[in-house]
């Protein structure tokens, strides 16, 4: 060949590498992070790398059951092999995890599962901090009755407490009955030898049982029916569905020293949880009780499974200038927000979903839409206010306030046309000085006695309905 038939055949391979395009000619896609994020609503999966990952799932019943996800030009590397580190023990769907080179530039994922499960792939364009990532979810094949599974819990809180109690009783029964001349001797019996007097011996006192939220077991039961006696007692109870923001892939607002609003709205969440369920005749269900992810829509869903007569969702959110400051309390409009501010922080709000990952195809049913647009009423609109100026008035009690009264925007999450729902913003993260109060536990416990306290006044003054709940 000659120089010039060389140099031809140089320039057209040129300028077919420059119309193919870098995915083209890329050797694979770079993994960036890989995540696991097990829950006792789902555990979800993440790869994030730096290009879209293409990848087909099937689920395997012959056998073992396990989960395949086949993800095509790629190589195995050091960042993929972390997943398996990554599994805890207590993950409630995946026994085990194996990733191997299954084929030149296809890698395999094995997911060995503890429970049958509905699983689901998608993925997401890059958006906030986060490249592309690819989103394996397994979801329980059979999902449990939330409701029942609320009342089942309190009967065997009340169970744990009444056995505690007769432990104690016990305990003190058998010290007061027990000779204080100690156990008869026979005269074969040597006395142990006298080294002082004895030290006085406290009376054990009964153990709090901790009442941890169980992840399912392997291969869980369906759980047996309601009976009579928990479908009475099941329309007697004030139902208080807690929502702590964020969770999961979404961190929310980040503090000037890096507290997650993620985290600290669930500790404020978890506490709330235990201070109203210590109350008579009242149970609470928390969205999440853990660090995953929960959508919008989902959220909502939650609420209204348990049939809930309020709806609370807990943040600490941010702003562009670190000096605003002062919690503030919102109800659902539909007319428009109370101020630019409100506005911003619904947008804010509203884009969770993008943030946390959801799939698409799950919600573009046109009738789950349009439910969300159109979930709200003026009943549910004019019960939000009342709660919400309850919560505000205890709230402005115990720190500043950014707004005096409760204001009003379009959050998706209050969109339940059937319960009274608020958003509280305990304080501005991004506040210096506001995110050292969110690190404090005693300023956590004063916040959670305020919320805890609008709550009660709120039912006090407008007692819910009675009502018939379906289990």
């Amino acid at each position: 060949m000659t120089s010039n038939a060389r140099r031809q055949v140089l320039r057209r391979f040129g300028e077919l590498v420059l119309l193919l395009g870098a995915h083209d000619i890329a050797h694979g896609a770079t993994i960036l992070a890989v995540r696991l994020w097990p829950a006792a609503d789902y555990t979800r999966l993440t790869i994030e790398s730096d290009q879209p990952l293409d990848a087909q799932q099937r689920l395997i019943t012959d056998g073992p059951p396990r989960v395949v996800v086949d993800i095509n030009n790629l190589e195995l590397n050091p960042a993929l092999r972390e997943l398996v580190g990554k599994l805890r023990a207590d993950d409630p769907y995946i026994a085990g995890l194996r990733v191997g080179q299954f084929a030149p530039r296809v890698v395999r994922l094995v997911l060995d599962l503890k429970q049958p499960v509905r699983p689901e792939k998608f993925t997401l364009e890059p958006v906030a901090a986060y490249r592309n990532r690819l989103v394996i979810d397994l979801f329980p094949a059979q999902e449990a009755d939330p409701l029942l599974a609320l009342i089942r819990d309190k009967e065997a809180a009340e169970q744990r407490a009444a056995q505690s109690v007769r432990d104690a009783l016990g305990e003190l029964m058998a010290r007061v009955d027990r000779p204080l001349s100690g156990p008869t001797r026979t005269p074969t019996s040597p006395a142990p030898a006298a080294s002082g007097p004895a030290a006085a011996q406290p009376m054990p006192m009964p153990v709090p049982v901790q009442t941890p939220t169980q992840l399912p077991t392997p291969m869980a039961q369906t759980p047996a029916p309601a009976t009579a006696e928990e479908r009475q007692r099941v329309d007697r109870l004030i139902i208080v569905a807690i929502d702590p923001g964020h969770g999961g892939e979404d961190p929310g607002a980040i503090g000037p020293t890096g507290l997650r609003e993620k985290d600290v709205v669930l500790a404020v969440a978890l506490q709330l949880r235990d201070k109203l369920n210590a109350q008579r005749g009242m149970r609470v269900m928390l969205t999440r009780d853990g660090d995953f992810f929960v959508p919008l829509h989902e959220r909502v869903r939650k609420a209204r499974r348990v049939q809930a007569d309020l709806f609370i969702s807990i943040h600490a959110d941010a702003f562009f200038r670190p000096e605003a400051r002062g919690a503030s309390v919102f109800a659902l409009s539909t007319k428009g927000a109370s101020s630019a501010a409100a506005r911003w922080m619904a947008e804010r709000e509203n884009s969770a979903d993008k943030v946390g990952g959801v799939n698409v195809a799950r919600v573009r049913d046109p009738q789950l839409l349009q439910a969300m647009l159109d979930m709200s009423t003026t009943a549910q609109i004019k019960d939000s206010l009342k709660l919400g100026s309850e919560v505000l008035s205890r709230i402005g009690r115990i720190g500043r306030l950014h707004k005096k009264e409760v204001e009003q925007a379009g959050f998706a999450v209050l969109k339940a046309p059937d319960i009274p729902s608020i958003l509280v913003e305990t304080a501005f993260i991004s506040n210096p000085q506001e995110e050292a109060q969110l690190r404090d536990a005693q300023f956590r416990t004063e916040l959670v006695d305020a919320l805890s306290t609008g709550i009660r006044r709120y039912f006090e003054r407008y007692p819910p309905l009675a009502r018939q709940r379906q289990l």
